[in-house]
């Protein structure tokens, strides 16, 4: 079990204890392989987004070893093209079930990698991943289109699918940053990166045209915030602009309209851009209103259906559920290297679009 020190941080009012942080954790620890790979749960599949998203909640809880051991997971498994595919059974990099290569999946261990860094000042580990992270980074922007967005995959087959998605564009945003400042930190300057960072930046906030129209989807509303992209007065108009589409008071966010059903991750993620906008309180409100969907043992349903015939749906504990709860939590608390990664001030930018040939 999780030490009461190693969790003060993850104490909220009305969200968690120091006991039921504990009790968070441990159920993620209780999911990992001995190998370090994190699935979703027992039994169900891996993707590296959110291996990499619970691995950050292990650290964020003072877990170092066990979120290492999710990214040798990672340096293990890694394509020969810098990728990863879509979907592990279990974990088990034997048993692929998606071989596609999504471009946002494999952008985000430069997240967690620099997250982990930050929270254990291991220089050791830095050196042995950067060679991970760049040959990942270098995958994905080999699918940057010219107007900055990003492709979403490479198939099985290669066939690049260029069609972008505003949500996982805006997590590339995140990683690519946080790839800048690991390369920063060991001084081998990616003046690339940060022309292909400006010219995402610059898609993201002022081309919504050049992205698939997903904007059913909750993540396609706050994920440009989330990510770093839109900030100050453009962040609060954007969510405030669809404040009440999406967000059901007492119960969390909405996943998909018109849909009836909150769910975990969509809420945390929401209350980690609101914390990153200076807007703790409405965050806090956020993480208090899905308190309905944590299980017995410590772990979170996936989601929940608030019309009809009421009820948790799917009936599944997932991992990143958890893992994206107490990343939330932890940066309402003050946890350092949470706070510099989700802030964003620390993180280095792109070069503005009008350096990068970008209309």
């Amino acid at each position: 079990m999780t030490t009461p020190g190693r969790t003060e941080h993850l104490v909220l009012p009305g969200v968690l204890s120091a006991e039921e942080a504990g009790e968070t954790v441990a159920g993620i620890l209780a999911a990992q392989r001995p190998d370090g790979a994190i699935p979703w749960f027992r039994g169900h599949h891996l993707d590296p987004w959110d291996h990499t998203e619970a691995a950050m909640a292990l650290d964020a809880a003072g877990e170092h070893e066990a979120a290492a051991r999710a990214y040798e997971w990672l340096a293990a498994h890694q394509n020969g093209d810098g990728s990863w595919y879509a979907a592990y059974h279990d974990g088990d990099a034997d048993d692929v079930t998606d071989r596609g290569r999504e471009t946002n999946f494999c952008a985000y261990i430069a997240v967690g990698v620099w997250h982990h860094h930050l929270a254990t000042g291991d220089e050791v580990f830095l050196e042995r991943m950067w060679p991970v992270v760049y040959a990942a980074i270098e995958f994905v922007l080999g699918l940057q289109q010219p107007g900055g967005q990003i492709g979403w995959k490479r198939e099985t087959d290669g066939t690049a699918v260029n069609d972008a998605l505003l949500t996982g564009s805006s997590s590339i945003h995140h990683a690519l940053r946080c790839a800048l400042a690991i390369a920063e930190q060991r001084e081998e300057p990616q003046p690339d990166w940060e022309l292909a960072a400006g010219a995402l930046a610059h898609a993201i906030r002022a081309h919504p045209e050049r992205f698939l129209d997903k904007d059913r989807y909750s993540m396609d509303w706050y994920y440009p915030v989330l990510g770093g992209a839109v900030t100050g007065v453009e962040a609060k108009a954007r969510i405030e602009s669809r404040w009440e589409d999406f967000v059901v008071p007492g119960l969390g966010v909405r996943c998909v309209l018109p849909n009836p059903w909150v769910t975990g991750g969509e809420s945390c993620e929401l209350a980690l851009a609101l914390w990153a906008m200076g807007e703790s309180d409405r965050a806090l409100e956020i993480l208090q209103s899905i308190q309905h969907l944590r299980a017995e043992g410590g772990l979170y349903w996936t989601g929940y259906v608030f019309e009809g015939e009421r009820a948790v749906w799917p009936e599944e504990l997932t991992t990143w559920t958890a893992g994206s709860l107490l990343l939330a939590v932890a940066a309402l608390g003050g946890d350092e290297a949470t706070t510099a990664v989700f802030g964003g001030e620390r993180l280095p930018k792109g070069l503005a679009p009008d350096c990068c040939g970008v209309e």
